[in-house]
């Protein structure tokens, strides 16, 4: 694995958003949601699938902050359309969501 360099790193916008919709996504090969995230007024409105159903209920990740980055290009999974990637911490099938400790302004960068 080669090193990433500091403009490596800059190209990479990552943002804080507020998880406003969870619904099923039972196209998706592997158990997944399909989240609809607030970024605030500059980035707007993402959608994003996610597959963090071992641990996370629909009901607890309405309201929950979370990081993404949201300036990969749309990626098509199954017949949803992926606008961003939301950042968690793997261990093995189970998936724990990447969060700020204090509620913060959505839209925020993270640097």
């Amino acid at each position: 694995m080669s090193d990433l360099t500091w403009n490596d790193f800059e190209k990479v916008d990552m943002r804080i958003g507020t998880i406003t919709e969870v619904n099923d996504f039972p196209k998706a090969r592997k158990p997944a949601y399909q989240l609809t995230i607030d970024f605030g007024s500059t980035i707007g409105i993402r959608k994003s699938s996610a597959q963090i159903t071992k641990r996370y209920t629909k009901d607890e990740l309405i309201g929950k902050q979370i990081m993404a980055v949201v300036n990969f290009p749309k990626k098509q999974i199954a017949n949803f359309f992926s606008e961003c990637l939301v950042m968690g911490a793997v261990d093995g099938d189970d998936v724990i969501l990447m969060q700020p400790s204090e509620k913060i302004p959505n839209g925020l960068k993270i640097s």
